[in-house]
């Protein structure tokens, strides 16, 4: 059945503002409704199959290039032949496996219209290859679904703002999906050294004196709102299509 995903947390602090100390499911059901009709929460329809298993397969292929280079660390720091040839062997399964499981997101990507389409125009940005396009696929399948604003929280790359009277506090970033912001920081800092108009935004907050850090999350930011743009283009396309 469709449904949302809310911080319990929030829910809880919710009632309390709202004066009930005391815990019942009654309350505590009463409390979820009006938290969530409060909030305006949208339900989510479910995963279909095709996308529990991408995102299985990615989870896993993860884990298995998690453990390539853990036992690559620890091929540096074996000074016995035995130890060694064991290591190089485990590494020889976990890179078969690696390819196996790279093999089937490609190829179960490239069996859906939509994703496709959206492999098709991610992939044109210099730096973005197959397995950025699996992250997104994967952990961001809200993407093309939610505002540009909305999609830049989720992935934890909208600052928040910290202000109060004339006080402008610093805006940080918090939460958000760190297998998703990850990429898109290593895919962002690729484009600032090779496109142009990654290039040119890049100077403009560097000549305004930002830190690095905040560069290197504007430049993330910027690459999400493209591709979110971009993946919501595709998806009014294919339904006008249909």
């Amino acid at each position: 059945m469709p449904c949302a995903l809310v911080n319990p947390r929030s829910v809880y602090h919710y009632g309390q503002s709202m004066g009930f100390l005391e815990k019942t499911d009654r309350i505590d059901a009463m409390m979820i409704a009006r938290f969530a009709s409060a909030k305006e929460v949208v339900a989510m329809p479910p995963a279909s199959p095709a996308q529990q298993r991408l995102t299985a397969l990615y989870a896993r292929l993860r884990h298995v290039v998690d453990d390539i280079i853990k036992q690559k660390q620890r091929l540096h720091t074996a000074h016995e032949d035995f130890a060694q040839d064991g290591i190089k062997k485990l590494l020889k399964v976990l890179k078969d496996e690696s390819d196996k499981l790279s093999i089937e997101i490609a190829s179960m990507i490239d069996d859906d219209p939509l994703w496709q389409a959206l492999a098709t125009e991610f992939t044109k940005y210099k730096g973005v290859a197959d397995r950025t396009v699996a992250v997104l696929m994967a952990d961001l399948r809200e993407i093309r679904t939610l505002s540009n604003r909305a999609i830049s929280k989720l992935a934890g790359l909208a600052p928040l703002a910290d202000d109060s009277g004339k006080r402008q506090g610093k805006r940080s970033i918090r939460g958000g999906r760190a297998s998703v912001r990850n990429i898109l920081f290593l895919i962002a800092g690729h484009l600032a050294r090779f496109e142009p108009d990654f290039i040119a935004f890049k100077l403009r907050l560097e000549q305004k004196g930002k830190p690095k850090m905040q560069i290197r999350i504007a430049l993330a930011h910027k690459l999400l709102v493209r591709l979110n743009a971009k993946a919501r283009d595709i998806r009014v396309s294919l339904a006008n299509a249909a």
